[in-house]
């Protein structure tokens, strides 16, 4: 049997006791305790003129040797490489000898970028020159590759548009939207509204520092392009932060275009890398009517769905199945 049909940590899982239900799963993610680890910096400078900031954790604070295998983490939205569920990720493949290394997107690593655009989910292109740059560093090793949320959305997307990019061997995506409009949606509704009122407030504070930042520093040309959007006052949903400033600001004509243009599920049957998609069947964020058709799955893509676990959750009695699921597909 292999990894791409092996029974994997999750396939019996059950949620703890204390932790019933998306919601608790989800916010014990995202409000620790968790593992953290000792990270070491490195910015990569983009051919635009920004910047990607990357956050390593080197096993024994060592090089990786040729034809050790390298994991390349894409968080998710208004995350970062502090955060819990990256380290945990990087804790574990820590304690098995295997380097890791985080892509903070543009803006996330504590430092406005350069530029008025900053990511989104289907920031494919930034993606991939930064894994062109790490192959060109390190051309003996195997990568793997592992996008949580937004992330693995833009991880998915990637794998689709490229074709599986050469030196890139297994990937794994978590709590994926894949799609778009329906997760936007979902976020303004209910108990969900919680979220998307969090995310929201999130992007409009990162917009308003970046903003003071331009006018400190003197950079007017992206300024103006950010005072283009308009007072944002009016803005309540993550769907109007979508079709008055995401949009404009990545090319697109609006947020149903964006939505479109940037959704993974209709570009699933693309994918030819051996990927796993983690999900929950009560992830508050990710409406169960958005998951892919497991019948509909290209040969070397599998859905692993649990009944339990939230949004990048996946808290058993014993502690979080999710890592060592992760690992076990990738690199074991």
């Amino acid at each position: 049997m292999n990894r791409q049909s092996a029974p994997s940590a999750l396939s019996d899982f059950r949620p703890a006791w204390w932790l019933p239900g998306g919601h608790l799963q989800s916010l014990r993610r995202k409000f620790g305790p968790g593992k953290t680890v000792q990270q070491q910096g490195q910015r990569l400078l983009l051919d635009d003129g920004d910047f990607i900031d990357l956050a390593w954790v080197l096993p024994g604070g060592r090089e990786p040797a040729p034809g050790a295998a390298i994991v390349l983490i894409l968080h998710g939205l208004c995350g970062c490489s502090e955060s819990l569920y990256v380290q945990a990720l990087q804790h574990h493949l820590q304690m098995r000898g295997i380097a890791s290394v985080v892509m903070n997107f543009r803006g996330c690593s504590g430092e406005p970028n350069n530029k008025a655009r900053s990511y989104h989910s289907g920031v494919s292109a930034d993606t991939d020159q930064v894994f062109q740059r790490l192959r060109a560093r390190y051309p003996e090793n195997p990568f793997h590759c592992v996008g949580y949320s937004l992330g693995g959305n833009v991880l998915l997307k990637w794998l689709a548009e490229t074709g599986g990019p050469a030196g890139l061997e297994r990937a794994a995506s978590v709590s994926a939207p894949f799609d778009l409009a329906q997760c936007s949606a979902a976020l303004g509704r209910g108990f969900t509204r919680f979220y998307g009122n969090y995310f929201l407030g999130r992007l409009q504070n990162d917009l308003d520092r970046k903003k003071r930042v331009f006018q400190q520093t003197g950079n007017d040309a992206e300024l103006a392009l950010l005072d283009a959007l308009g007072s944002l006052q009016g803005v309540r949903s993550l769907w109007e932060f979508d079709d008055r400033v995401t949009a404009p600001l990545h090319g697109f004509a609006d947020a149903a275009d964006y939505y479109a243009k940037c959704s993974s599920l209709p570009l699933l049957t693309e994918i030819s890398t051996p990927t796993l998609l983690i999900q929950s069947a009560d992830d508050p964020l990710v409406p169960a009517a958005s998951l892919p058709d497991p019948a509909r799955l290209p040969a070397k893509v599998r859905l692993e769905l649990t009944s339990a676990g939230g949004h990048v959750g996946f808290f058993a009695a014993e502690g979080s199945r999710l890592e060592l699921a992760i690992a076990d597909f990738l690199v074991c």
